[in-house]
């Protein structure tokens, strides 16, 4: 591991460029310098996991992105964009098809405020909350040390879920601060790689020597059983994100749960929490702790597929009230 001051947007940038054979771009602020930061290492020939150079693409629009990148996984192509607010929302009806095909790729969201009565640059969730349906997986990152760990388990986990995955931190809160974190070396990460995973996604790659069908119109009943079809892979999901979360500690010496409880073992009274201010929270619960305040908070790691079980089992027994802050009008 490397230790670095570094921001979470280029934490994740160099992580996943390192995971992906393609980036297909379109800047919208404050994602913009992860879309920046893997087209300079493609510019300076920097190596993949995959013996070869990260190609990037930059579109005319973000639904353009979209499009171009379900198109390069249908062909077996490891990818990755970066977006967030309105660039995301142009996503959706893309989301929806790679879910749906169950194909592996990896959003990095830096969330941010979708404009209503007016334009705003800085965060909350209101972005990722409309992709709360599309059936990617989302994963949340409170710190920039958390960023960096996570883009780990979202490449990791994307294949091994055969999901598309979409790794959301706060807007500037969390994208633009310098922190002080350790970052994986090369190798570090290539031993993570699970050489049968990449082989499985290989093959389901679109060929004209091994035609499928793809892309039909169905009628509502033969519909709706093909819906029911992919369930299985929802109910596994995660399972999957927790043993690839214990991977990475293995190399990381960071432990993280599905949801991560601090604070008092017999609090009364809870937060649930997301994001940049789930940190503030989990900082003050311990404060309050040692003055023998009954508190505490739960961080949410994996927010959809929303795993209850794993939820109960984080609440201490003692709990009487839950509150749930939604950084979200």
């Amino acid at each position: 591991m490397k230790r670095r001051c570094i921001d979470a947007n280029t934490a994740v940038a160099e992580i996943s460029y390192t995971f992906s054979e393609l980036a297909v771009i379109y800047p919208i602020t404050p994602a913009s310098p992860m879309a920046e930061l893997a087209d300079e290492l493609s510019a300076k020939q920097t190596p993949n996991l995959f013996d070869g150079v990260t190609k990037v693409v930059q579109m005319q629009s973000e639904a353009g992105a979209a499009g171009a990148l379900h198109g390069a996984v249908t062909c077996g192509t490891l990818s990755v964009t970066y977006t967030c607010s309105q660039g995301l929302l142009l996503m959706l009806p893309n989301m929806y098809k790679l879910a749906g095909e169950l194909l592996p790729c990896v959003f990095h969201v830096s969330a941010r405020s979708i404009a209503t009565h007016a334009l705003n640059i800085f965060c909350d969730h209101s972005d990722v909350m409309a992709c709360r349906q599309t059936g990617f997986i989302i994963l949340a990152s409170s710190t920039v040390q958390e960023t960096a760990d996570f883009a780990l388990v979202a490449h990791l986990g994307t294949l091994k879920a055969q999901i598309p995955v979409l790794h959301f931190f706060d807007g500037f809160r969390t994208s633009h601060e310098y922190s002080t974190i350790e970052t994986p070396e090369f190798k570090e990460m290539k031993s993570l790689l699970d050489e049968e995973d990449i082989a499985r996604f290989k093959a389901r790659a679109l060929s004209p020597d091994a035609p499928v069908q793809r892309g039909t119109a169905q009628n509502g009943d033969l519909f709706f059983q093909n819906r029911e079809a992919c369930s299985p892979y929802y109910l596994s999901a995660p399972e999957i994100i927790q043993a690839t979360m214990d991977k990475v500690s293995q190399i990381t010496g960071r432990k993280y749960k599905l949801f991560d409880y601090f604070g008092s073992p017999d609090a009364e009274n809870i937060l649930v929490m997301m994001g940049s201010g789930a940190t503030v929270a989990e900082e003050t619960a311990l404060t309050l702790q040692n003055s023998g305040e009954k508190v505490g908070v739960i961080k949410v790691r994996l927010y959809r597929p929303f795993y209850t079980d794993a939820f109960a089992r984080a609440l201490p027994p003692s709990c009487k009230k839950i509150t749930v802050l939604d950084r979200t009008k």
